[in-house]
């Protein structure tokens, strides 16, 4: 058992497992299925009061979600250090090539090392990547009103247009960023 769970999981296999969220969801209590919302409740956890967007009884309609964030959490840590895979993540040659053109070289962990570690934060690319990547990740989930997972899995599969405009503009962003900052930065 623990074999199988410690190889990645074909599409087929994984793809339906997250699919299931949706209807699982809906049938509990009509829940919708997101990761960024948590982020919200913890703020209005903290600091409850402090601002009127944070002013609401956070117990009453985000406690599952806090708890998908736990366990989406817990399950990370389980994934990447008890059954860990020791083989290399793979990536396609092309991708190698265009990261090396960028200087980046050490694809020995899931993201290059040069970018995403404590000594990459010294750097003016590893400092931009992280911290301003990550606060436009937070304000753009915020401001779409959902993350990725959110819009991408539940908001496609009930059919909603905005999410399908969201999932549009994440493509479009990953695509611009891609092509056009990270040779800026880099």
């Amino acid at each position: 058992m623990i074999e199988l769970l410690s190889q990645p999981w074909p599409w087929y296999l994984a793809g339906p497992l997250i699919g299931l969220m949706v209807p699982t969801l809906l049938l509990l209590d009509n829940r919708a299925f997101g990761i960024s919302t948590s982020y919200q409740h913890v703020c209005a956890a903290l600091i409850p009061g402090r601002s009127s967007y944070f002013a609401y009884d956070w117990k009453k309609t985000g406690r599952w979600n806090l708890g998908l964030a736990l366990g989406t959490l817990v399950g990370g840590f389980v994934a990447s250090v008890l059954l860990a895979n020791p083989d290399p993540i793979a990536i396609s040659s092309s991708t190698r090539a265009d990261l090396a053109a960028l200087g980046l070289s050490d694809f020995s962990g899931m993201v290059p090392g040069e970018i995403f570690s404590w000594s990459g934060l010294q750097s003016v690319p590893g400092l931009l990547m992280m911290i301003g990547g990550g606060f436009l990740v937070g304000f753009g989930a915020r401001y779409a009103g959902g993350c990725t997972s959110g819009h991408a899995i539940f908001g496609l599969a009930s059919a909603q247009l905005p999410s399908l405009i969201a999932v549009a503009g994440f493509f479009v962003g990953g695509l611009v960023a891609t092509h056009l900052l990270l040779p800026l930065i880099f």
